[in-house]
């Protein structure tokens, strides 16, 4: 199992400091939000930034997940906005586009991003024939690029739950590249099923796992043990499931104590993980 931290519980530090904070805690990989201040996809100099990022994540050992979350990248006054599924969704479509490059370039093991919520006044109908379309278009960039594509199903988006996710995978013709991105809070929060039961239902698709507690119908991130997720059934499911991808920390609103919470985290991660396996340890 390969633990790794969101750069999204680490906006209050310069991306370097992050990635060498989150190293040194032990963790082998990072889930990093493109965002102004988390190489900016719009910035001058791109190419050497992200040279360097590509340099920093070899020099520490680190894989890398490229995630496309950020709140007002695109727009200061409409949080997520535009989204795949508005009027001026090119500007989404750009940024996918982006992040597909930038992900080929740093050696990103997939590119990760969510549907958005339907806009008002827009009917369902014309909502999926927007996700399909642009979708099919980001898809078609990452295959020429080679890197994998995680859809996350996300609470109270258009697609929100993993039969959502599958019906989009067959609405594009089932391809191989269009994977999963799964987030083991997400499950409990708004599944109905259990969340180790979850992690087998995609064990075949599953390229990008978040991970954070969470409670039955509540789209808050927790911190382990502070929600109602028994983890050493899950990360045994993972284990079952044969994936090899990272398990990233998810917790976009604990920036404050980002490196005692990493701390714990990766402690917590662990001691599941001996647990599952039957060798004792709490979690």
């Amino acid at each position: 199992m390969r633990f790794g931290y969101g750069t999204n519980g680490f906006a209050d530090h310069r991306l370097p400091d992050a990635l060498d904070v989150i190293a040194g805690l032990g963790y082998e990989g990072v889930a990093l939000t493109l965002d102004h201040h988390r190489l900016d996809p719009y910035a001058d100099g791109l190419g050497r930034r992200v040279a360097r990022v590509a340099d920093r994540l070899r020099d520490l050992g680190l894989a890398v997940v490229v995630e496309t979350g950020a709140r007002y990248l695109l727009d200061p006054r409409r949080k997520h906005a535009p989204t795949l599924l508005d009027d001026d969704r090119d500007r989404r479509l750009d940024l996918l586009c982006r992040a597909v490059a930038i992900g080929a370039d740093l050696g990103a093991e997939a590119v990760s991003f969510w549907s958005g919520v339907r806009p008002a006044g827009t009917d369902r109908a014309t909502a999926w024939d927007r996700l399909t379309d642009g979708c099919g278009r980001v898809l078609d960039a990452a295959l020429r690029a080679g890197v994998p594509l995680g859809f996350e199903p996300e609470p109270g988006m258009l697609v929100d739950t993993i039969a959502g996710w599958r019906r989009l995978h067959e609405a594009l013709g089932s391809p191989d590249g269009f994977g999963i991105t799964l987030d083991i809070g997400h499950c409990r929060c708004n599944e109905p099923g259990l969340v180790p039961d979850c992690v087998a239902a995609v064990a075949g698709h599953l390229v990008n796992v978040q991970i954070d507690d969470m409670r039955r119908g509540v789209h808050e991130h927790l911190e382990f043990g502070e929600g109602e997720i028994d983890f050493p059934p899950v990360l045994r499911a993972l284990t079952d499931a044969g994936y090899r991808g990272l398990v990233a920390v998810e917790l976009p609103r604990h920036s404050h104590a980002a490196p005692a919470v990493a701390a714990r985290s990766i402690e917590f991660l662990r001691a599941a993980e001996r647990a599952s396996h039957g060798e004792g340890g709490t979690a």
